[in-house]
């Protein structure tokens, strides 16, 4: 009898998968990880890693499982949060839930795992894993989960070969509304739970307040650059993004702080009096200014191609690596849920070049773009 290690999250998801897994004859613990201890910046009354360790304790108590919850508060700070920091200080955007899947779930999870002897680890994510043989030797695929409207592999797009050899993904082949049926037949207590919002980490949290304890607020001016501006025409948005100055446009308000900004963010600008509303476009950490256009069809949100750094770069599948001299045609998305869209992968002047047939919306440094080869991710990386 193998032995697997679910992470148990205290939602529907990971319950079910624990139950899957058992129903196939899986020797199944159960393990909750705690990863924050700071309860300043949870929203008034809620306190979400005790109410969904309780549910977690309900759920192996329910399938009979051993359960344990660990605490990974420390290395999550070291690793995350402090990188996070950094990020939005300047003025990128990190992805916190891929980060998470990187250097807690599938490394220190898995590392305390096959200490306690298990054989894999499992989680809830929508996605699946396939064996095949190449010379001679194993090598995995991950898939998109046959649930698109769920389907969570960009979340793993960082994960590498040893991770997925030791990886199950039982919620791969089930639509969402299958996985609450079955927890609702079975009367697991998560079964009507709603899907949790928010930071990975946190559940519900006020995001400039948590922003706030370390970036400190920076009034700073907001300045609308008109959609008709000529500097759209000369530069067409083929390649690298708008050098914005000062002069791009008319001041129209005051922010506390372009770190507290992202592209294509339209909340928190409070600036009435508009046609249309405004969205952010650009922002200048440096010199604190944000740069914002009327209108969600603004040229200056959308861009045809991104770059990645070389130490950036990262392939789930090595052996598909491209080579300096050489183009890849991928579909590639730079967010989650959003549909892939055709693109040309290549090197251009030390960097790797993502090249989309079409203009794509709120391209942001920090996030991570990953591409596919059909429902197969292929690689992915930091955008520039």
């Amino acid at each position: 009898m193998e032995t697997v290690v679910v992470g148990l999250s205290g939602g529907v998801d990971s319950s079910v998968a624990a139950y899957l897994l058992q129903k196939k004859g899986y020797r199944v613990i159960g393990l909750f990880m705690r990863n924050w201890n700071d309860d300043t910046v949870i929203i008034d009354e809620e306190c979400p890693w005790i109410e969904d360790s309780n549910d977690a304790l309900q759920v192996s108590e329910i399938l009979g499982i051993p359960f344990q919850v660990i605490d990974f508060s420390k290395e999550y700070k070291n690793r995350i949060v402090d990188y996070m920091f950094k990020e939005y200080k300047d003025g990128r955007t990190p992805n916190p839930d891929i980060l998470c899947n990187r250097e807690i779930k599938f490394d220190l999870f898995l590392k305390k795992a096959l200490e306690l002897g298990a054989d894999y680890i499992a989680t809830g994510h929508y996605c699946r894993k396939e064996v095949i043989t190449i010379n001679g030797k194993k090598t995995f695929r991950l898939l998109s989960g046959i649930d698109q409207t769920k389907d969570q592999s960009y979340f793993l797009c960082q994960v590498n070969q040893f991770q997925l050899s030791k990886s199950l993904f039982p919620l791969g082949n089930y639509h969402k509304k299958m996985v609450r049926k079955i927890a609702s037949d079975i009367g697991l207590n998560t079964a009507s739970k709603k899907d949790s919002q928010g930071l990975c980490f946190v559940g519900k949290v006020k995001l400039p307040v948590f922003l706030q304890q370390f970036l400190k607020p920076k009034i700073g001016k907001v300045i609308e650059v008109d959609q008709k501006h000529p500097i759209f025409k000369e530069k067409e948005m083929s390649l690298y993004p708008i050098e914005y100055h000062k002069e791009m446009g008319k001041v129209v308000g005051e922010h506390n702080g372009a770190h507290y900004f992202t592209i294509g963010q339209r909340k928190g600008l409070n600036i009435g009096g508009k046609t249309d509303p405004l969205f952010v476009i650009s922002t200048n950490v440096k010199e604190n200014i944000i740069y914002v256009g009327q209108g969600e069809k603004h040229p200056g949100l959308f861009r045809k191609s991104l770059t990645v750094d070389l130490k950036n770069i990262h392939w789930v599948r090595p052996d598909l690596k491209i080579t300096a001299s050489s183009t890849a045609d991928y579909d590639a998305r730079i967010r989650y849920r959003q549909p892939l869209t055709k693109c040309k992968i290549s090197y251009v002047n030390k960097e790797l070049q993502v090249l989309f047939n079409e203009k794509q919306r709120g391209i942001t440094s920090g996030q991570f773009v990953s591409w596919y080869k059909n429902d197969e991710l292929i690689g992915s990386g930091i955008i520039n």
